[in-house]
């Protein structure tokens, strides 16, 4: 698959996925005679792993880290459990925050309702 087809994909920029492989996010991506990117289902796989811990918020070193960790193979599988332990506790406590926001959120505007009710009430009257 084409950087092109793949950008289209995941809904990320050609240049993105260039970065992604410059920096170390994903392994190096095979090229063909002609020098162009060939993604293969392993490229995919790491694509949509990165693009999901980007959206997490993770950072760039941490999740380099990690795919560092991932070449090396089976014997660094307890480190690599434990970042995505951690990411995993960051990301719950940041759906809470969102929670939080949400259902202050929902009060306010209940609070807006209600307010709304009481003048129509005194205004009938």
């Amino acid at each position: 698959m084409n950087i092109k087809t793949v950008s289209e994909k995941f809904a990320i920029s050609a240049p993105t996925l260039r970065y992604y492989e410059e920096v170390g996010l994903i392994p190096p991506v095979h090229r063909n005679a002609s020098g162009y990117r060939e993604y293969d289902d392993i490229d995919l796989e790491w694509i949509n792993f990165a693009k999901c811990m980007r959206e997490t918020d993770i950072s760039i070193d941490v999740l380099r880290e990690y795919a560092d960790l991932a070449q090396q193979g089976e014997q660094t599988e307890a480190h690599r459990k434990q970042i995505l332990i951690e990411q995993q506790l960051v990301l719950k406590q940041k759906m809470q925050s969102l929670q939080d926001t949400y259902d202050f959120l929902e009060n306010k505007i209940a609070t807006y309702e209600q307010h709304a009710k009481q003048m129509e009430r005194i205004l009938r009257n």
